[in-house]
């Protein structure tokens, strides 16, 4: 019986994922760090990846994202880049990387493409980064708009909260979405809010939005892939759906490992590699030799 050869995917593109809006199919996109996730991921068919800042939190063990640097992004974002080659890559800008300044801003979107392989960048913030965001559109670069909670402002929100319970307060996370659009934004991330409000901004907006505890009426999801598998032992977000507790998994992998090295059951003869015994025969007798060849040429 004949098969059919399947088709390589091909790039996923801003295009691509504009056009998964229209045509009402759901954008699938999680978060990678280094090339064996994002190899994985793209190999399992998502959409886009994200190499996040949180990578502070579930990779290198901060307690917020601001401690991230670019050095700490292009680093990451250079192992997935080498490990996805279908999935929309989007890299995160972090904190400080673009408030400075407009130029700044600029020359660090540039090298998460340029260094890091990206095929976008993402930043947060509303209607006061829309400027920023309309130069780094100039420049070539698609930027990923990000508003509700922002985590990079966790210390002016007062925590990690939903964001936008209020008419007044979702009334103008209805007009950032509107101002990022604006400026140039090909999809907007929705981060804890109201679903309802979630729903009610994609509706009104053109370009994708990718919710990440948004509810069900966003164009797309995207959660933190330690958060999907359970590796990340701190907490699980409420909106969380965990697919797996690799921690719980690895740890009792772990203490397996560690028992058996004690208990010398590991490694076994099946994991080392054989010897001939004339092999180790005349391994001994050219040792033996060399000793007698040292040993006199000490008594010369």
């Amino acid at each position: 019986m004949s098969t059919t050869p399947t088709q390589p995917r091909k790039k996923i593109t801003t295009h691509h994922l504009r056009q998964k809006k229209e045509r009402g199919e759901p954008i699938a996109m999680l978060t990678a760090y280094d090339y064996p996730t994002a190899l994985a991921l793209d190999s399992a068919g998502v959409d886009a990846i994200l190499v996040g800042d949180s990578l502070g939190m579930v990779v290198l063990g901060y307690d917020t994202t601001l401690p991230v640097t670019m050095d700490d992004m292009l680093h990451h974002a250079k192992a997935v880049a080498r490990g996805a080659r279908t999935a929309h890559l989007v890299g995160d800008l972090p904190f400080m990387s673009y408030q400075v300044s407009t130029a700044e801003a600029v020359r660090n979107a540039g090298r998460m493409l340029q260094e890091g392989g990206m095929d976008a960048v993402k930043l947060e913030g509303g209607r006061h980064v829309a400027g920023t965001i309309e130069a780094i559109v100039t420049a070539g670069i698609p930027v990923m708009g990000h508003i509700g909670l922002t985590p990079q402002s966790v210390h002016q929100l007062g925590g990690f909260k939903t964001q936008g319970r209020s008419a007044d307060a979702a009334r103008q996370l209805v007009t950032d979405a509107h101002l990022l659009e604006e400026a140039g934004c090909y999809a907007l991330v929705l981060e804890a809010i109201p679903d309802r409000l979630a729903e009610l901004i994609s509706h009104r907006l053109s370009i994708p939005t990718i919710g990440i505890g948004a509810g069900s009426g966003c164009d797309g999801q995207v959660l933190v892939t330690h958060d999907l598998l359970g590796l990340f032992d701190r907490f699980t977000p409420r909106f969380v759906k965990q697919y797996a507790n690799l921690h719980e998994a690895m740890g009792k992998a772990f203490t397996a490992y560690i028992q058996d090295v004690k208990q010398q059951q590991f490694p076994a003869p099946e994991h080392a590699t054989e010897m001939s015994d004339e092999a180790y025969r005349a391994l001994l007798a050219g040792l033996e030799a060399d000793a007698q060849q040292a040993a006199a040429r000490l008594a010369q």
